[in-house]
Order: structure tokens, then sequence, then C-alpha cells
């Protein structure tokens, strides 16, 4: 993220009133009349946020995402927006010297605000996504305390949400240039304050004389991408009387090891600024060789240098310094021949898009980057590349976009526009945008300024399923044309417009350095013409995913499908009337309808069947019993479900498809539908099938031809590789094993390699489990594994119900690490019941930390290369002893596969009816299966609150009761 010399962010100490209830001016707030604390009318506000955050913070209103507590709010279309016109109060001091200047800076304010300082009033104009600075040095106390006081407006066109609901309420939101989402949709409830507030980050900052702006960093390459070239050009302000000489340095570095810091280089330039005057400079290029690349994650590491850009003003000093981390990295995009889809290229290298859609981190904007830490590396866990941010959601946070830069995310960055809201929607309204095209197109611009220098930013796009109005769309396409040699010579669209003069150096373009799509679903997306062709959104059948019919188009923006969390986060947001598990009403054609409680139905669930097409997923496995049932079932189903969707796409890789982004990967409320983690941050089992179906090395099933097939996303030859198969009985026997040897695979491609012939076996089981394995047959270690569980054709999963009872023995040996308050504890969990003796695995399971490393590494580590690799050396870090560890073994008879095990961390004290558990926690792997002998690392991540003791539980579908297996004596 930029830093700015000499900036203090203002994010505490802040007091908020509604603006109908105080009886003193702004100028009276900040000179004689100051609220002195958190005293009736006022009280302590939470900003960055909003006031609907304020008001649930000082509980003045209910928790509008706890059960139907949002319906107890007023919504603005009935208060009017002066309900929601609040003053927000802090204060701060600001020490200046002589030639010193002081800016007042709000990142983001929704929708406007009257701001007073020590009685002088400023008028900030409208817009949500619009930078103001305001150079404030005449006014502040420079040896003393300053009154701030800011009264902020709402949007003007709040808009009403009509009884039945809808994509976007009314759509008058559409009219201003804001967040759309906040009048509700089909996934979301209705943001009673339409997101008012002082939403971003306020900070002030001091300079010298001279001040810098909006310095654009871009690199070029040559030589195949051993020498690199570093462009810069910035705004320089001299706020003086007389003319500025000055020495311009810039400075890069890097740490590419820990403990290790390089100067790449470090340059000085001399330049003359006349007074009163705001002029632009572009440095000559710095030229690095070999350096280091930032590669999407899976792909390689995500290597940040950081540059250093400062001004000396002579007779003055350092003036002003701004820093920022950059990644030397090309991205390229074209329509592809082959599939009609849009494909990537990342320095040179073809990448396969696999990615979900994102909204933003919270509803209430409390955001921050601890959240958006755990939010980023939850997609880098689950081997995303790509997040796309949606059009009625937020332009993204520096914050979020420096963990998508340190975690390898890309991101497609939308601007606001939906086709629901901006004249495709029931009704038809806003066709041509919001009223003021100015004041988005200077939003935009800001936005670009903003985030441009950022690796992980991939591409800018008009709207979601629609494009901007005619003249917006014109002004985007030219100013954010590609400089020449940014353009991909597969590129048949050309931008518009007066291309002449071309700037010769690419950081003289607003952006320059990526494409620029109109919308969602044109050029190259869905059908590349517009028509609403992404999707569907509802559960499928596993298979289908694997049909050369099922989607007909190269790149799905826009596919989804169920999200049911675990029973405890139901528990946890919803009244007990909330626990109520769906009615199974039968259909007169044997198939089955859901219908929810009322409090599911708020909360937006998608049921697990689709009557006429897919039968109910739950039910394949027995009547859900209770919540518990219901929702453990709902992972077995979230888990099939999307590692089918992903594996189904990947099959087609290149050959059908360039990519798919999942609808959507999480909820910016505590809503039931389209997510892979809660707004608890608590994982579903779906996330862990996206992490295994998205290695990028894996070995898959085909759920329609049931061919093994090995998928090698990477730009490496595999080559003396092999395939073990074996399927697993409920009775504990392995009826059927395969091992395939001497295998090779090309890079980027996806190799069918034998027909998994179990199901056409005599007397095959009707349920059964099947592992595949890939793995060097140098030294046995394994690339990728995969455990399903099946069904033979036309069948069911019930007879897993009467497997719940068998009691399979597990031995788990763990070992905790603690840095002030965050625990890492390395776990190794094995099946201990009896191998079979008629048949031996080639890849034999280490029974403990001190087997062989080799023979059990889980799913790729990707992502971070300067991670650790799960367990890896792990009986070299602790030397053949046992101090420190600790064994837990749970006590079976029986023989056979230990199903479907999940980790958890919970508080060891607790009152009667609290949510137990430790949120967020960091699994390296979790509702995994274990055949008998099998064993798996698993490596837990977590950070507790102070005074909390944390102890780890061990759920499964034998272990129905839960299993303490680690607790912190």
């Amino acid at each position: 993220m930029a830093e700015q010399h000499r900036k203090r962010t203002l994010d505490s100490g802040w007091f908020a009133a509604r603006s109908t209830e105080v009886q003193f001016t702004g100028t009276q707030f900040t000179t004689t009349h100051p609220p002195t604390g958190p005293t009736s009318p006022w009280m302590e506000a939470l900003v960055p946020a909003t006031v609907l955050a304020t008001l649930v913070k000082n509980k003045v209103v209910p928790d509008p995402f706890y059960g139907l507590q949002n319906e107890h709010i007023i919504d603005i279309a009935d208060s009017g927006r002066d309900y929601y016109t609040f003053w927000f109060f802090t204060t701060f001091d600001c020490k200046l010297s002589s030639n010193e200047h002081c800016d007042l800076n709000f990142r983001g304010i929704n929708y406007s605000a009257d701001v007073y300082l020590n009685g002088h009033e400023i008028i900030l104009p409208k817009g949500m996504f619009r930078r103001h600075s305001i150079d404030v040095t005449d006014i502040v106390h420079a040896d003393g305390t300053n009154l701030l006081a800011v009264l902020v407006h709402p949007p003007d066109h709040p808009g009403r949400i009509p009884p039945q609901g809808g994509q976007g309420g009314d759509h008058e939101i559409g009219k201003d240039v804001a967040t759309q989402y906040v009048e509700g949709w089909d996934w979301m409830a209705p943001i009673r304050d339409r997101n008012t507030g002082i939403w971003d980050e306020v900070s002030i900052s001091v300079t010298g004389p001279v001040k810098i702006i909006d310095p654009h960093l871009v690199s070029t390459f040559s030589d195949d991408y051993k020498k690199a070239y570093l462009h810069t050009t910035i705004e320089l302000q001299n706020r003086s009387s007389w003319t500025a000489e000055c020495s311009l340095s810039v400075q890069v570095t890097i740490e590419p090891e820990d403990s290790i810091f390089l100067v790449e280089h470090l340059q000085s330039q001399n330049l003359s600024i006349p007074a009163n005057s705001r002029v632009q400079y572009t440095f000559p290029e710095l030229i690095f060789s070999k350096p280091y690349l930032w590669w999407p994650n899976g792909m390689g590491k995500q290597s940040l240098y950081n540059v250093v850009i400062s001004i000396d003003v002579k007779g003055f000093g350092e003036s002003d310094s701004w820093s920022h981390h950059f990644g030397f990295r090309k991205i390229e995009s074209h329509i592809d021949d082959a599939t009609g889809g849009r494909l990537f290229k990342v320095n040179g290298e073809p990448i396969f898009i696999r990615g979900g859609n994102w909204i933003l981190s919270d509803g209430l904007l409390r955001l921050s980057k601890k959240r958006y830490s755990t939010d980023i590396k939850f997609h880098a866990d689950m081997n995303f590349n790509m997040i796309r941010c949606w059009g009625g959601g937020l332009a993204e946070r520096p914050e979020f976009y420096y963990y998508c830069d340190y975690y390898g995310l890309l991101v497609w960055q939308e601007f606001w526009i939906t086709g629901d809201v901006d004249g495709r929607g029931d009704p038809v309204s806003n066709p041509d945008g919001p009223l003021d095209h100015d004041l988005f197109l200077f939003c935009a611009r800001d936005t670009i300024k903003l985030l441009r220098n950022h690796p992980s930013l991939a591409l800018w796009v008009g709207g979601n399923e629609q494009i901007p109005p005619a003249d917006i769309n014109a002004a985007l396409k030219y100013d954010l044309r590609l400089h020449p040699y940014f353009e991909s010579k597969d590129e048949s669209s050309k931008p518009v417009g007066d291309l002449s003069p071309t700037p010769s150096d690419p950081s003289q373009y607003l952006d320059g350095t990526r494409i620029y799509i109109q919308g969602s679903m044109w050029d190259g997306f869905a059908n590349g013409m517009g028509d609403f062709t992404d999707g569907p959104y509802e559960i499928q059948n596993p298979e289908n995913f694997f049909k050369d019919d099922y989607y007909n188009y190269g790149f799905n923006p826009e596919v989804g499908s169920v999200g049911m969390p675990v029973a405890a986060t139901i528990r946890a947001t919803m009244p007990p009337e909330g626990w109520q598990i769906p009615l199974f009403k039968k259909l007169s054609n044997g198939y089955v309808e859901e219908v929810p409680n009322a409090i599911w139905e708020y909360h937006k669930y998608i049921p697990y069947s689709k009557p006429t097409k897919v039968h109910d997923q739950i039910q394949l496995y027995g009547d859900a019993k209770d919540l518990d049932d219901f929702c453990l079932k709902a992972q077995l189903v979230n888990y099939i479900q999307y590692r089918a969707l992903l594996e189904g796409w990947t099959s087609r890789m290149w050959s059908k498809y360039t990519g798919v982004l999942i609808w959507k990967t999480q909820n910016p409320w505590t809503g039931l539908r389209g997510q892979f983690y809660d707004h608890l941050l608590d994982q579903t089992a779906g996330f862990y099938g996206c992490r295994c179906a998205a290695e990028p090395i894996h070995v898959q099933l085909n759920l329609a031809t049931y061919l093994i097939e090995v998928v090698n996303t990477t730009s490496e030859k595999l080559s003396n590789v092999a395939i073990e198969t074996s399927v697993w009985d409920l009775e504990g026997t392995r009826p059927y094993y395969s091992l395939n040897e001497n295998l090779s695979l090309l890079p980027k491609k996806v190799a069918p390699i034998v027909e998994m012939k179990y199901p056409k076996s005599k007397d095959p089981k009707p349920v059964y489990f099947l592992l595949l394995k890939f793995y060097n047959m140098s030294d046995k270690s394994v690339i990728s594994r995969n455990f399903y569980w099946l069904h033979l054709s036309g069948g069911d999963y019930k007879l897993l119900e009467p497997y719940r009872e068998k009691k399979i023995p597990l031995k788990i040996t763990s070992k905790v690490s603690i840095e002030e308050s965050v625990y890492n504890i390395q776990m190794h969990v094995t099946n201990s019941s009896e191998i079979p003796e008629s048949r031996s695995s080639t890849v034999k399971p280490s029974d403990g930390f001190c087997g062989t490393q080799s023979l059990e590494t889980p799913h790729c580590s990707v992502g971070k290369e300067r991670e650790t690799v799960l367990f890896k050396g792990i009986h070299e870090c602790f030397s053949g002893k046992s101090d420190g560890l600790k064994v837990t073994e749970i006590k079976g008879s029986d023989v056979g596969v230990a199903f479907f095990l999940q980790i958890s961390v919970h508080k060891k004290d607790y009152k009667e009816g609290e949510d137990t558990r430790i949120l967020p926690v960091h699994y390296s792997d979790n509702y995994f299966s274990l055949v008998p002998g099998e064993a798996m690392p698993i490596n837990i991540s977590f950070e507790v609150p102070q005074g909390v003791t944390p102890q780890v539980i061990l759920h499964g579908w034998n272990y129905n009761g839960g299993e303490l297996i680690y607790e912190v004596v």
C-alpha cells in the first residue's frame, strides 16, 4: 500500500450523533461547543465504517445480520435521509514547522460531507469512490489540539425496497455513483442506511513545500524476461511562492530471502519546479538484470520490490516521501481461437483461470487489514488465482490489493454498473446509468490512480452484465487504452478515440498496461456479445459438470450453487426458530421440494434440490434428523458439488474452456448461498473441495466417463510418475487396486490415463470409496491425492448411515508452537486400523512424525513459496525426538475408512449457549478421509483472544460426538 511522508491515520477517538438530535452547528462544534464524550446524543463511532455500523456497535439498533433483526431497523426510504445524516467528531494534533504543509485526507465518504475544522467550513463534493485531500495548513493549530467535525449525507437517491425485494430494489441507487447492492439482491438483504458514512481511511499528512502525487510505476521486459525496465512518472506540486530547486530520488529494494536485503537501484535527478505549480516528471527508466518476477498463485513466487520516491528541496531538506511495493510482471489477454474464451498470460505463460466472485468483506463496511488478510489467504488456500470484484460492490481498497499482491490473486475490477440496476433489470430503469456522468468518470479515474500500481490488478471491466452508457464507455476505452507494448497481437478489438499523440513511456498513461473490457459478458466472457449466458446458480448433478453440453462458452464469469454453513454458524446467527431444517415436500414426479423456515428464506437459502432436474442431494444420504445432521450432510454435498464443478471445467482446459469464476466465494453478511466460508470466517467443506480440485497438478476422476485424468497447469513436464488407484468398501476391504507407472505429462495439459473399471467388475458394492494417488516413482513422494465416495449409477449413499456406527481407531500426534497469541499446531493423523494384507500400497503411509517425509504430502502448497511446504522434512525438524510431542489415541475395534474428518478449534472455558469456536483458523486440509494405515499431516494456525485457552476437537462421520485431540495444559 502506498505510504506518504509523515502520515497519521485518524481511526480512533471518534464520536457520532444524529444531525437532528444536536443543537449546535459545525462551527460551534469545532470552536466553542465540542462534544466532551459519548454522552447522549453522542456515541462512540466506528471510523472507518458506516452510520449503521456505529449504531450496531452502540446497540442503538440490533445486529441486522442476526435472524430477522434487519426487519426491526427502519429503512432510509421510510425514515427519510435526515435520519441517517450524522455528525462525526474527533480531535488531533499536528505540529508544523516553517514551510511545512498539512493535508486532511478522506479516502472515501458516502455520499457527501460538510467538513468543519477549527471553525472553518469545507464542502466536499459528492461521490462514494473519490479521494479528498484538503490543504489545511492555514487552518490547523500547529501547536495545539485541532477540532474536526464531519456532517455526512446519505446518497441522493437511496431508493425504496419493493415488497417483493428484487435485484437492487427499485434501482434508484443507480442514479448515484455508489454501491448498488445496498438495496438488496437475491443473495443480500437491504442495508438500511445505504452504507452512509466515512467508510474509508481518514488521515493527516505533513509535507514540505513540494508534494508527491500519485506516482505511476510500470514494468516492461526484454530478452525473454531476463531484463526488466522500471518506468516511473509522478506529479509534483510546489505549494511555495518561490521556485523550488529539488533533488528527486528513487530507491528500489527487495528481500529475496529472510534477512537478506538488496538495494537494486538508487537514482537521483535534479529539477526546478516553478512557484505555485503542479508538474509531471518522468524518470529515466531503471534497468534490472534477471529480475525476481511476480507470479500468480500456483505459478511461482510473488516477488515484491519496495519502491521509495523522495524529494529534497534546497534550503529545506526532505519535503516528501512515498513508498509502494511493486511486482515485475506482464499481463496480457486475448480471445482464444480454439475456445472463444478470453485467455490470460502472465509473463508470457498462459494461465487457466479458476477463481471466484467477490462482493465485499462486510456489508456495514467494517473493513480492516486483519479481515482482508484472512479473506485473501482463504482464496489462496483454495488454490484460486483470480478474484472478480463485482460491479455492484466496491472498488476494492489498497489493503485488499496488498494481500492479493502478497498471495498472488489476480483481480478483475469492475466499475459501478450492473445490468439489474442500469437498464436491464425488472423494471427497466436508469438506461443511461448514473445521472452525473462526469462524476462517474472522475471517480473512475481517481480509482485507477489509487490502484494501478498493484501487480495483482489484471483488468478493468465497465460493468456487471451491462456496459456503461456510450459516452462513459468511450471515455473509459480511451483513458484505459493500452500502450503499444502491452497490446496483444491476438487481440482483435482495438480501443476507440484519438490515439495521438502517443506517449513513448508507458508510465505516462493513466494505466496503459491492463485491458479494459466493456462488460462482464462481452469480448471473451460468456458468449462474448452481452447475452445473459453466465450461470447457472443452483444445485447440479455432479457428473453434469463434465458433460460437453453443460456450458457452451469458453470463459464463464459466474456459475454458482449452494452454500450451507455448519450448524454452529446457524446457532450463532439465528434464534432457535431458525434452527428448524427444511421440510422435504415430495412431489408427484418423484422429486423433492425443500421448504425452508422464514429465517432461512430471509437469508437467501438455496435448496439442495431442483425438482424435474436434480434429486435432493442431502436426501441421497437418508433423511436429515436435525440441524446437526442436515448441516453435516450439506457439507458432504458442498464438497462433492464444488470439487466436481472445478474438475469438470479443468477437464476441458484449453480444449473448451479458458477459465471459470464461481458465484460467489463469500457473503458480506450471514447469507446462506454461494459461499466457501461464512461471515464468521468458518470454512464450509466446499472450501476444501475447491482446494483439492484447483491444485496446480491434480489427479481426478471424470464423473461422466470414469476416466482417471491428470491435470498439469504448470509449465514443467512431468516424467517418471505413476497413479495408484484403490477402491475400499464399507467392510474395510480393498476389492480393487491398480497401478499405472512410467507416465509422462506435458506442461499445461490434461491427460486421460485409464478408465476406473470397478463399477463394471463382478458384484461391485453399491457404495464405495476411491483413493487416487499421483506420485513420483523415484522417491514415492505424492504430488496429488484425491479421495471420492461414490455410488453405482442410479443409486444413493444411504448405506453410509449405518457406517456411522463403525469405530475406526485413530492416532494423532501433535506439536504446538506459540508466538505471542498465534498458535501453530502440527498434527499427524493416522488411521491405525489394520491394513488388508491382500495387496500392499506402492506408496506406503507414514505412521507418525518420524517416518519418511515424502510419503504423504497433501495438496500442493501454492501461493507462497516462502511458506514452508506442509510438514516437509518433519522428521528432520524433530531430529527423532519425542520431546514436546503429544500423542492422542481414539480407540476403535473396526477396520475401514475414517470418513469425513473435520478438525475445529474451540475455547476450553465458555458460557452456556456461547459459540465456542475460535475463528478464523487456517487448516492445511479439512473434511478429509483416511483409508486403513494411511496418515495425513495437518497444519493449523490461529490467533487466540487474550485470556482464552484453546482446544482442538475432531468430528467425523464415525466420530459424531467429537473427540478432544489437543488441549493446551
